[in-house]
């Protein structure tokens, strides 16, 4: 775990390194309009969002190295934000949504990815540079539908529609030294883990006292956010969170860190490739040696229709 969590802060220090390298200033005029806009929004609302829909299909009739007969999968990604800034003042929010489903002849239709997430942050500059600032951010983070643990017989159900569902509000200070990255830190973090369905199923696998369908957790937090576009159309969208909780086991840090890379190769098709990785020592997932914490990693890599609004 310390090995893991070293390694993600030596990856935001070499991404600043790397966006400081003198070297790399001709990449940053090829920035596309998104970009652009940012950085010369001075005043009012500036909105906009991101759209990939993937499907593919596959079959196979007497194939003698054996297949599925049908297959079917479709994703769909929806990226929605929202900025208002007034003089020193600025509110950031941002929407993700995520949904995929694979139909198989074997095994029929599952889920294979469900996000819903809300992310909101407010900062006051407080520095002549204006990379320091007072600022607040608000988190909610859940899935849409329920999801099951397939390697058991019967299927059995781990999640739901808020459950698990998380909230953090945490003021703190944020460091935008460029553009496109920026790094809120909190050392007076509140945050609830709710599971608001099936808790007496669910509510034991998140650490959650059934009879109450919430833990309240306080502790510190980072979020690091990083959104550029590294080389002509191609862009990435990253967010690393850490949280600790001071109320139990403070040493273990919890890992949210959420990546997506968008290749644009025209108007309408764009490649995309998400990867999530989440630490939770609250976390219980079965094993060879049974029910214990243990990273979590999750990919998706899609071909289809985008556009940018």
């Amino acid at each position: 775990m310390k090995k893991l969590f070293v390694s993600f802060l030596l990856t935001a220090v070499s991404l600043i390194a790397w966006a400081q390298d003198p070297t790399v200033k001709d990449i940053q005029n090829t920035a596309n309009r998104e970009i652009k806009d940012d950085t010369s929004h001075h005043q009012g609302w500036r909105k906009g969002g991101f759209i990939n829909i993937n499907l593919a299909q596959g079959s196979t009739a007497n194939w003698a190295a054996g297949g599925e007969e049908f297959s079917l999968s479709l994703n769909g990604l929806l990226n929605l934000f929202a900025t208002y800034k007034t003089g020193k003042s600025t509110w950031y929010n941002t929407l993700d949504m995520q949904y995929s489903l694979l139909n198989t002849t074997s095994q029929g239709v599952r889920k294979n990815d469900d996000r819903l997430e809300y992310y909101t942050k407010y900062t006051y500059t407080i520095s002549k540079d204006r990379k320091w600032s007072a600022a607040a951010v608000g988190n909610f983070r859940t899935q849409f539908t329920k999801g099951y643990d397939y390697t058991k017989t019967p299927h059995q159900l781990i999640s739901d529609f808020m459950a698990p569902a998380y909230v953090t509000l945490s003021p703190g200070i944020d460091y935008k030294p460029l553009p496109y990255f920026s790094v809120f830190v909190s050392p007076v973090a509140a945050r609830w883990v709710i599971v608001a369905n099936h808790p007496y199923e669910l509510g034991p696998n998140y650490d959650v006292d059934p009879t109450r369908k919430f833990k309240f957790e306080f502790g510190a937090y980072l979020s690091a956010n990083f959104n550029k576009e590294l080389i002509k159309n191609v862009v990435l969208k990253s967010r690393l969170d850490l949280y600790s909780n001071y109320l139990k086991n403070p040493q273990n840090i919890d890992i949210y860190w959420t990546n997506i890379l968008a290749l644009k190769v025209n108007k309408w098709l764009t490649v995309t490739y998400s990867m999530d990785v989440i630490y939770d020592d609250d976390i219980r997932i079965f094993g060879p040696n049974g029910d214990a914490a243990r990273t979590q990693f999750k990919s998706l890599l899609g071909v289809g229709f985008a556009t940018r609004f």
